[in-house]
């Protein structure tokens, strides 16, 4: 199509704000990039941004421009679905951002039977407790924890009903003794992930008809959510982690859960996308493929902890 090019790369040197950037994202040089924003002006007979070496910022037309812009390619995005559901099994390039912990230990075996029956599908991975850009980073989507505070971006839903769960291994407690309450965690060694910076150490639970925050402190801290589990396994001392990122370890005994009394805090899991869009076939198939194995794998935890 005519001008469908030069339309997504308005849209996309839009979001990121930046048109090296943008180029990037759909692989093109800066040289041709540069030449098709040009064509695109020429052809609306104004300014889409005002341009510097360092800065790109969008004109009032710019801006007025934009809105209708997104709205034309989500049109012809679901134009392509119409065609394209049913009559092909899924395919493409599959650009997928996931947690270290979550996607070394449980979800890399799911992908890996998900490619199995998609075989038309190949598979870009990063693993990185980092939040992904999914504006500025070659990336489809992203599998996280929370719902994305960028009210833009699209979460599907992969575990709604997933929670935090304190936890510790049988060589600790035997150790240190098991704790009977929420304060006796001020005298436990405590393991805590941090992120950008930020230590979490403030873990909320809810029980007694309220929610509590206690402040924990922390023996050891890392940024890689695969670490703060492997020191649990180890003995090291009490994690707060989500039940998907330990349920093997549950399961399996090498950790043990504490205080049942006590509800872990909402820790949902999404597939995180740019917009709808985005949501092609094999991302809906994706999306229900995790679904069905997280649920399954929090129903064994909930039998397991019930009894």
């Amino acid at each position: 199509m005519k001008g469908f090019r030069e339309l997504e790369l308005f849209v996309r040197a839009a979001e990121a704000g930046s048109l090296s950037m943008a180029a990037r994202l759909l692989d093109l040089s800066p040289a041709v990039a540069s030449a098709m924003l040009k064509r695109l002006e020429a052809d609306l007979g104004v300014m889409l941004f005002v341009r510097s070496t360092r800065s790109l910022r969008l004109t009032q037309a710019g801006e007025a421009y934009l809105q209708h812009a997104q709205q034309a390619l989500e049109e012809l995005a679901a134009g392509w679905d119409a065609i394209q559901q049913g009559s092909q099994a899924p395919r493409g390039v599959l650009q997928l951002s996931l947690p270290s912990d979550l996607g070394r230990n449980l979800v890399l075996p799911w992908l890996d039977e998900f490619l199995m029956a998609y075989p038309q599908l190949e598979l870009r991975l990063d693993l990185s407790d980092q939040l992904a850009d999914v504006y500025r980073q070659r990336i489809d989507l992203a599998l996280r924890y929370g719902i994305p505070d960028d009210s833009a971006l699209v979460a599907l839903p992969v575990a709604p009903e997933n929670r935090r769960v304190l936890c510790a291994a049988p060589a600790y407690l035997q150790r240190n003794g098991m704790p009977a309450t929420l304060d006796e965690l001020a005298h436990h060694r405590c393991l805590c992930f941090m992120l950008d910076g930020f230590v979490y150490n403030r873990w909320r639970l809810f029980g007694e008809g309220r929610e509590q925050v206690i402040e924990v402190p922390p023996c050891r801290v890392s940024s890689d959510g695969d670490v703060v589990r492997r020191w649990a396994v180890a003995g090291q001392g009490i994690a707060y982690k989500s039940a998907l990122d330990v349920s093997e370890d549950l399961l399996a005994g090498r950790l043990v859960a504490l205080l049942p009394q006590y509800q872990g805090e909402a820790a949902p899991l999404n597939l995180v996308c740019p917009g709808r869009r985005q949501i092609l076939p094999h991302i809906q198939a994706l999306q229900a493929w995790l679904s069905r194995h997280c649920r399954e794998r929090l129903n064994a935890l909930a039998t397991l902890l019930a009894g």
